[in-house]
């Protein structure tokens, strides 16, 4: 049985949009988990004394698509949830994603 080339590059159009769905969503977990690590350092090292991981660095985890894990991570180690100005930047990072997030599902 012979199949189209219609059918085919339906075929290749699935299988490619399936791998970029699964490429992003390896990619969320996987920067939410180091997002959830660094948060999790920063607290090790802050009751230590020692160095701490810059606040920028861990925007910019959120930024990239680690905000669930920063959420996550704030309400897990009790860690930075009362800091200002970097609860507010957190907030607006998570709202422009889930804007941004919103007009590409409706769009």
């Amino acid at each position: 049985m012979r199949t189209s080339a219609a059918a085919n590059e339906a075929l290749i159009s699935i299988f490619y949009e399936a791998l970029m769905v699964a490429a992003a969503l390896c990619w969320i977990a996987f920067v939410n988990a180091w997002t959830v690590l660094r948060f999790w350092q920063d607290k090790r090292r802050a009751i230590a004394g020692d160095r701490r991981i810059p606040e920028a660095d861990l925007l910019g985890l959120a930024l990239i698509g680690g905000s669930p894990g920063a959420f996550a991570a704030r309400h897990l180690f009790r860690h930075k949830t009362r800091k200002e100005p970097f609860s507010t930047q957190l907030m607006l990072i998570a709202a422009v994603q889930v804007g941004a997030g919103t007009t590409l599902l409706l769009f």
